[in-house]
């Protein structure tokens, strides 16, 4: 009777111990696809759980350039549901004083990354929740400290993929920071005196089509409709780099092959294109930072 007793229990107890969440996990980096060090990192979190999950964002970031990096994940973070783990590592300043960290926004989502502003777009649209270092006495693979300049395998895939297969939870990754990450300068988009101003955070790569930050509810003040027709500046660095009147359309097909138009992309982001052709080529436009667009309505018959 004993016997079936303890049996019985250890049923009970079994059937009441909750799994351990599984989240995904997401890679990011500039390694491209042309060696192993995308399948090193992933080899690493395989390691920590056989029943993770994983994918990637992209690792065709160009080389070094963080400012794409933080782009790529606010424009993608968004779409996946909260807990999901990202490991993002674009790192020129590998083995200096950056920290390594682990933001949480205030949407439940991960970011294991150096803090070199790569957070900057997340940060500032999923708001942070708290930042912690790693503390890679205890987050960092086995046997990997003579390593120095691989911490997107030895580093962040370890804890990343650790965090997402509940090996340690949130508090264990490390000393808490304070809630700030090191942001790169942008441009906000605004609407003032009948002027909509914005930055260029990126280009449609595949087509040259060049995408603004300037999102549909702060475009609808300009009071524009689809024929309506725009002066359009592009600025680098305060200097003027093209001017034009262009038209809004909502397709492509609006408008004659060869021909510009404004149109809201696929993030309901104003961009700018050319019908059947490159329109940053054409024109000389890139993106970053320093690059912003100033556009007036033009009244009919002006």
């Amino acid at each position: 009777m004993r016997n079936c007793y303890l049996f019985l229990l250890t049923l009970l107890l079994l059937a009441c111990k909750q799994p351990v969440p599984q989240h995904a996990l997401v890679f990011q980096s500039d390694f491209g696809l042309k060696d192993g060090a995308v399948s090193a990192m992933k080899g690493v979190a395989f390691s920590i759980s056989a029943d993770l999950h994983l994918y990637d964002l992209t690792h065709e970031i160009p080389a070094y350039n963080i400012w794409e990096a933080a782009y790529r994940l606010e424009q993608t973070a968004k779409y996946w549901p909260s807990g999901t783990v990202f490991v993002s590592v674009v790192d020129p300043g590998v083995g200096s004083e950056r920290k390594s960290v682990v933001l949480k926004t205030q949407t439940g989502h991960y970011f294991v990354t150096p803090d070199n502003g790569t957070l900057t777009l997340v940060a500032a649209s999923m708001g942070i929740s708290e930042v912690r270092e790693i503390d890679e006495v205890k987050n960092r693979r086995k046997d990997s400290g003579k390593s120095y300049t691989f911490h997107g395998r030895d580093v962040y895939a370890y804890t990343g993929a650790r965090l997402a297969a509940g090996v340690i939870r949130f508090e264990e990754v490390g000393p808490v920071l304070p809630a700030k990450v090191i942001s790169l300068p942008f441009t906000s988009p605004a609407f003032n005196n009948g002027v909509l101003t914005g930055g260029i955070p990126i280009l449609d790569v595949q087509y040259g089509n060049v995408w603004t930050n300037i999102d549909d509810s702060t475009f609808r003040q300009l009071a524009v409709k689809a024929g309506d027709r725009m002066l359009v500046e592009f600025t680098q660095a305060d200097s003027l780099v093209y001017r034009d009147s262009i038209p809004f359309a909502n397709t492509f097909s609006a408008v004659p092959e060869g021909a510009p138009l404004a149109y809201l992309n696929s993030l309901l982001q104003l961009s700018f294109a050319l019908n059947m052709g490159n329109f940053s080529e054409q024109h000389h436009i890139n993106s970053g930072p320093g690059w912003q667009v100033v556009i007036k309505k033009i009244e009919p018959g002006k």
